[in-house]
Parts: C-alpha cells; sequence; structure tokens
C-alpha cells in the first residue's frame, strides 16, 4: 500500500509540472489555458461558440417574422454522382439546420434535433461576410477607402517592406500577400499552426505582430487567407470607435429584425472580435441576413436600405476566382451564374439564388477532413433551388 501510493503521489506530481509546463507554454504564446484548448481542438463545430469568449450582438425590440409559404418536400437528390435520399444527403454531410425560403417564405425547415433550433450555431468564414458587411457601410460613408493601406490606420505595425503596401481591396479579395496559411488542422495535435493560433488566440494585436512575414506581393495573386479580413476588422473597430459587434447589431441585426441576440467570439472579453470567423446566431437569424441580400440590401418590412446599392454590386460581383475555380469578391463565393454564397468550414452554407429568388441555410458538423467536399454540397443546394 505504502508502494501504491508513493507512485501515485509521484504521477500526481509528474501531471502538475506537465500540466505548469503546458500552462506556461500556452500563456506565452497567448493561447488558452492546456485544457481549454484541448476542448477547442476536440469540439464539434456546433459546440465551439461556447468554448471561447465573445461579445454578445443585441436583437432589437422590434422582429421581421417570417412568412410560411407553402410546405414543399425534398426528393432524392444527386450527391457526389449517385442518387440518394435528401434525408441521406443531410446525414452523410452532418446537417444540423437545413431552411429553404422561396420568395422571402420558409417552404422547408429541418432540424437533426429540436434544440438546434434554438441554438446559436457557428458560422466560421460566414463570418467573414458578415465583416464584409460592416466594412461596406463604413466604406459607403466615406470613412475608409479601399485604396487605403492598412498601415495607414496602424502605423505601428510597419514592417518597412511589402505588408506596408496591403490595401483594403487586396484584403477584401484576398490578395494581400500575408503568409499566414489557411491549412485547418485536425485535433489538438495541429494546433501549432498559424491559422489555429489566430483561432484561439487570446491576444489578436500579438498574433499579428508575430506574423506579418508576406507570401507574395500584395495584389499579385489570389489566395484565400483568414488573415485578411482580421485585419479589416481592426479597422472597422477603429474607425467606427466600437466593437465590431456593437456596430453591427446597431447597424445590421437590429436592422434586419433578428429574433435572438447572436455572438461574435472574441481573442478576450472586451478585446477584438475574431472577424474571419466565429459568428454565432440561430438559423433562422443567419436567413434573415441572407434575405436582406436577396432584397438587394432593402428590409421590406422598414423599407430601409441596409446594405447600399454600390456595395450589394461589390458583393454579388466576383472579381477574382479561387478555391474550385469559383467566383470571389468582397467576402462572397460565387459557384454559379447569379448566385451568391456565404461558406465556412465544417459545412456551413448560406446560399442565396437571386435569379431563382430562392435561399438555402444549411449549418452542420462536418469534419474538417471534408472541407474540399464544398463543390458536392453546393451541386445539391443547387438542385433544391431550381427545382421549384
Amino acid at each position: 500500500m505504502h508502494t501504491f501510493v508513493k507512485v501515485l503521489r509521484n504521477t500526481a506530481i509528474v501531471l502538475i509540472a506537465i500540466y505548469l509546463a503546458l500552462f506556461g507554454l500556452t500563456k506565452a504564446i497567448r493561447y488558452p489555458e492546456p485544457i481549454a484548448t484541448i476542448k477547442l481542438g476536440l469540439a464539434p463545430a456546433s459546440k465551439t461558440p461556447d468554448l471561447m469568449p465573445s461579445h454578445i450582438i443585441k436583437a432589437g425590440v422590434k422582429v421581421t417574422d417570417w412568412q410560411m409559404g407553402v410546405p414543399e418536400t425534398q426528393g432524392d437528390v444527386t450527391y457526389n454522382g449517385k442518387p440518394i435520399s435528401f434525408q441521406s444527403f443531410l446525414d452523410t454531410t452532418h446537417t444540423n439546420a437545413f431552411l429553404v425560403i422561396r420568395n422571402g417564405k420558409i417552404t422547408y425547415e429541418y432540424y437533426k434535433d429540436t434544440k438546434f433550433s434554438t441554438t446559436r450555431l457557428p458560422s466560421y468564414s460566414v463570418g467573414k461576410t458578415m465583416t464584409s458587411l460592416v466594412v461596406g457601410q463604413l466604406i459607403d460613408q466615406g470613412k475608409i477607402s479601399e485604396s487605403d493601406t492598412f498601415v495607414k490606420y496602424f502605423p505601428e505595425y510597419r514592417t518597412g517592406g511589402s505588408f506596408d503596401k496591403i490595401t483594403i481591396q487586396q484584403l477584401l479579395d484576398m490578395q494581400s500577400g500575408v503568409g499566414v496559411s489557411d491549412n485547418y488542422p485536425s485535433g489538438p495535435t495541429g494546433w501549432g499552426v498559424a491559422i489555429a493560433q489566430m483561432y484561439a488566440s487570446t491576444d489578436i494585436p500579438w498574433f499579428l505582430q508575430h506574423n506579418r512575414k508576406m507570401a507574395f506581393e500584395p495584389g499579385t495573386q489570389s489566395i484565400y487567407r483568414s488573415v485578411d479580413p482580421e485585419l479589416i476588422g481592426m479597422i472597422v473597430k477603429k474607425v467606427s470607435g466600437e466593437s465590431v459587434s456593437d456596430y453591427f447589431s446597431t447597424h445590421i441585426w437590429q436592422k434586419v429584425g433578428a429574433e435572438h441576440d447572436a455572438t461574435w467570439n472574441v481573442d478576450h472579453v472586451g478585446g477584438i472580435e475574431k472577424t474571419f470567423c466565429c459568428f454565432n446566431a440561430f438559423a433562422r437569424d443567419y436567413a434573415r441576413i441572407g434575405q436582406l441580400v436577396m432584397n438587394n440590401g432593402i428590409v421590406p418590412e422598414t423599407k430601409q436600405q441596409v446594405i447600399s446599392a454600390s456595395w450589394m454590386k461589390r458583393l454579388t460581383s466576383p472579381v477574382t476566382r479561387l478555391d474550385y475555380d469559383w467566383g470571389y469578391g468582397a467576402y462572397m463565393w460565387h459557384p454559379y451564374q447569379g448566385v451568391s454564397l456565404m461558406l465556412g468550414l465544417h459545412g456551413q452554407f448560406v446560399y442565396m439564388d437571386i435569379p431563382n429568388k430562392t435561399l438555402i441555410v444549411k449549418l452542420s458538423d462536418e469534419p474538417t477532413s471534408t472541407d474540399n467536399r464544398s463543390p458536392l454540397v453546393a451541386a445539391v443546394l443547387k438542385q433544391v433551388s431550381e427545382q421549384n
């Protein structure tokens, strides 16, 4: 018994020593404490909003109610070249919520579990488009110009090199050249890569100060980089004089009549929103943003032009081509003619088929390893959108 107690004690001492060493390391690189970091790395997509600090995006008192259209059923679809039932498609792609809105009316609504109808679900890179809506307003107001450089607003980040030349336009169209790769890791073992560091960071300014190395000259290539909208978010906060969450709440969220408060994950409370991702909302409220785009930036109930005609043109006009040879511009994807798409890691889609007046929201828990099948999913959304 004495030997067992001694072994137990020594094991406890070793574990405590390891934890303290990891705690020191995570603190040094501005990560959450070790256990929180591991939880974040292992959690399914739908669980991550509550594992990081966040700011509240307050909904207004007046809610824009959804009208219900004629209910529709979904028949077989072609997925990855094979016909499957629609339910099999939802299951195969780990769908938590799926909404179809035609002519502004909900015609189909599915939740894997009833809890997902009353849960804030993460957007991942759909949050980039939310950032675009905000910066677009500031550009329309003349407070920001697309020709401005990032270092105009943050001279302390000057390097004396190519980083100093990066413009807002290049940040919006993934042409900055900042060398923070978007190769996401799988599980906690890969959390040393740069994009994971930015995602988990408790100090975004510190991260950016240490990640200004360039991969190419600004404007010479178009490569998807999540660091670009993070730099935009910093500019938004500085120019607006308030947090991105507060600005979004007043100028977007409340104007579209969102029903519920949303959240935006931050590096730390009172800090900076992670504007390359990390916007979290109910499925129906994501649809309200999508419907705003479908309505050419206007909220029909109030006749307010929330997104200007000029920024609507920017959002719906691709200026370059990125992954899958899809069009891209101002943090909006364009997989097909007339279609604009907000797309996020782990299977988050806000699919806006303007010619067919159809909006689809799909929120999922796809593993990181399946991220490359976005075109397969988009093809099914196209089938659903065009069936009526």
